[in-house]
């Protein structure tokens, strides 16, 4: 399967080509400052500048089993990944992004991070407590966890909006996966995507106007890689999606945040059959 790297504009659906290789790139996402960005590997994390393209390692030390699930800090200083090599279980780690060794966050797990506050001082991730997937946040430390939403359905993708105000995130548990909202402290649950789409990992926007999400076809069990998806946009506040982009992908194409830092374009991967 050849992965091809690429960044949408928003505007116009204009894509420009980053990268492409035969190895199963996943999650981008960008550096604070625009100049690059970070995916995963074949359970490894790597940089891609975009004034030189290539795949340069991130040294995350003795862990090498890390998920799609991972992000910079507002400010630039601190990476935070998923990885199970000391916990069989996915766990939260963060490290200073000009290295340095990995710390534990999370004291209970499973947990899949997901996203920064806007002020950089919590994390949003999805997880398993008590037998049930849920959302949750935590301070840096893995201090003061919250749960802010579970019950026996799936629950994965959450993000932050850039006020700070909400938690977006997708759930089935109104039948098939749809993009849900929340206030950070747990008020206000809101379902906010409809129709006939599977919808998974919304994106709020840097300016907060607007959510980019990944629709699978009707009937989509999971988010499964190698299938036709579409990139959508809708308002904020809710309402029709626009399609961006149809393509072939699916896991992997659009996992974590992936808006470049000043709006108006995004990143994600697209996946073809190795020639």
């Amino acid at each position: 399967m050849r992965a091809s790297l690429e960044i949408i504009e928003t505007g116009s659906g204009k894509t420009r080509v980053v990268l492409q290789s035969d190895r199963h790139i996943e999650a981008p996402n960008w550096t604070p400052d625009g100049t690059a960005l970070l995916v995963n590997a074949e359970g490894r994390l790597y940089r891609v500048d975009l004034g030189d393209p290539a795949l340069v390692p991130v040294d995350t030390g003795r862990h090498g089993r890390l998920n799609n699930d991972h992000g910079i800090s507002p400010d630039g200083r601190l990476l935070a990944f998923c990885d199970k090599t000391e916990t069989a279980a996915s766990c939260i780690y963060t490290m200073p992004v000009a290295g340095g060794v990995p710390r534990r966050v999370t004291p209970r797990c499973p947990s899949w991070f997901h996203g920064f506050s806007p002020e950089g001082t919590r994390l949003a991730y999805a997880c398993v407590r008590d037998g049930q997937f849920g959302i949750a946040s935590c301070a840096l430390d893995g201090s003061d966890e919250t749960l802010l939403v579970t019950s026996a359905h799936h629950y994965d993708g959450p993000d932050y909006t850039p006020c700070g105000e909400w938690i977006w995130f997708n759930s089935d548990r109104e039948g098939a996966m749809s993009l849900w909202r929340i206030r950070v402290d747990g008020s206000g649950l809101e379902r906010m995507s409809f129709g006939g789409s599977v919808d998974w990992f919304a994106h709020p926007s840097p300016d907060g106007e607007q959510v980019c999400y990944l629709a699978y076809a009707p009937g989509t069990e999971g988010h499964p890689a190698g299938c036709d998806v579409e990139l959508r946009l809708m308002p904020a506040t809710g309402g029709a999606p626009e399609t961006l982009l149809a393509f072939h992908g699916g896991q992997g194409s659009l996992n974590v945040p992936s808006w470049a830092p000043g709006g108006g374009r995004f990143a994600f991967v697209r996946y073809a059959a190795s020639a």
